[in-house]
């Protein structure tokens, strides 16, 4: 190879090695400040669902909760909002598309029942819609929107609300899936990653007053904010569109973790297969779609809270982070062998290094719990168990919003 194809293997290593440093900075940081404001405050106890907190006055609100198919389960998140039934916390149930006993269920619970078919236009965002319009009549303060499927308190609720009515912006709570009693590794390892990703990684933004992502369940909206919104939609990952959406006009979801949402990953393979794939086909679409046009807003506005936001989103799914610094680091390898560019092999392992060491020190604080030390083994089979999920982002790409079972 000639000085001039040398100089653009140079320019492209530099290119490339820097593409993951921002992703991977990004990460590294924000477990970094979470695990400094655990020293701060103390280690956070590992249920999400915080006791019940008095308070002399809470703002009208309105749980809005979209469920399809969700008869088994629907009956234990409605009891959990039962104690706060009346003209000032309605509960809105909307049956969408469902051919079991939802509907019936939640009427049993005393709560407010939408019925809602329709052959084409299906999905979560679409439900929400149907729900939103109707609640528009008598609109609340303050709108939650909670999974079917999550277990939940009112007294949280209303604590979410009064935080939501007291920064005058949305407000995602923490959001965490836990690995059912007897669930195998890859379940263990999956419920660790999605702690990361949902406590971990807000906690330390937020440390620096950083937006989060919206997460689909346990997030709280002003009306004023929220009431004005069109949240139609079939996208498979309608929960960080919103996030971008309501970005572009200004509003941005800061983490509140005092109070969360618990639910159940599924054990059945083919549906955990069927979960991941929407979770991360949509991510990664959004990352190549819509990422370059928040970036420029953030540019163009000149605004360090949207460009926080965009660095957060830009980060991929754990494992595949993971991936992509393994064959990158071995490329580097080979590529320092060939040209004698030690500082390829030297940053890109540096990389790796910092990575693992994060993953470690989340793992270590706030991880234990949920996956043992030699359960940790299991991650570099869980990493490689989806690379299938990645090929086919490349070769025939999830775009249809499609509900799992919960069996």
């Amino acid at each position: 190879m000639g000085d001039l194809g040398l100089l653009a293997l140079a320019w492209w290593w530099g290119g490339a090695l820097l593409c993951f440093t921002v992703p991977t900075g990004v990460f590294v940081a924000q477990v970094l400040l979470a695990r400094f404001a655990a020293r701060q405050v103390g280690t956070p106890v590992a249920n999400p669902v915080g006791a019940d907190t008095a308070a002399p006055t809470f703002p009208r609100v309105a749980v809005l909760i979209p469920a399809h198919n969700e008869a088994q389960g629907i009956g234990a998140t409605l009891a959990g909002l039962a104690s706060a039934h009346g003209d000032a916390f309605r509960v809105v149930v909307v049956a969408d598309n469902c051919t079991d006993d939802t509907a019936a269920v939640a009427r049993l619970a005393g709560v407010e029942v939408l019925e809602r078919m329709h052959p084409t236009l299906r999905g979560k965002g679409h439900a929400l819609q149907f729900g939103l319009e109707h609640i528009r009549r008598c609109p609340p303060e303050v709108l939650v929107v909670v999974d079917a499927d999550c277990r939940v308190s009112a007294a949280d609720m209303q604590q979410l609300a009064q935080v939501t009515m007291d920064r005058h912006t949305p407000v995602q709570c923490k959001n965490l899936m836990v690995a059912p009693p007897g669930a195998p590794v890859s379940v263990k390892v999956a419920a660790f990653a999605w702690l990361v990703k949902t406590w971990v990684r807000p906690t330390g933004w937020g440390r620096l007053g950083a937006p989060c992502q919206l997460m689909g369940t346990g997030m709280a909206f002003p009306w004023a904010i929220i009431g004005q919104q069109n949240l139609a939609s079939g996208h498979i990952v309608e929960d960080l569109q919103l996030t971008m959406t309501l970005a572009a006009q200004g509003h941005m979801a800061s983490f509140y973790p005092d109070v969360g949402v618990l639910s159940q990953f599924p054990v059945n393979a083919q549906t955990v297969q069927t979960q991941r794939s929407r979770w991360e086909h949509g991510h990664l679409g959004m990352l190549q779609d819509e990422l370059p046009g928040m970036l420029a807003l953030a540019w163009r506005r000149r605004d360090a809270r949207v460009l926080a936001l965009a660095l957060d989103i830009a980060v991929p799914p754990l494992s595949l982070l993971v991936l992509a610094q393994l064959v990158v680091g071995a490329l580097a390898l080979l590529s320092s062998a060939w040209t004698g560019w030690w500082w390829v092999a030297v940053w890109a392992m540096g990389l790796l290094a910092l990575c693992a060491l994060a993953v470690l020190l989340a793992w270590w604080q706030w991880g234990r719990g949920v996956l043992s030390g030699a359960e940790l083994l299991g991650v570099p089979r869980y990493v490689w168990s989806k690379l299938g999920i990645y090929k086919r982002f490349v070769r025939q790409r999830e775009r249809v919003w499609k509900r799992t079972d919960r069996d």
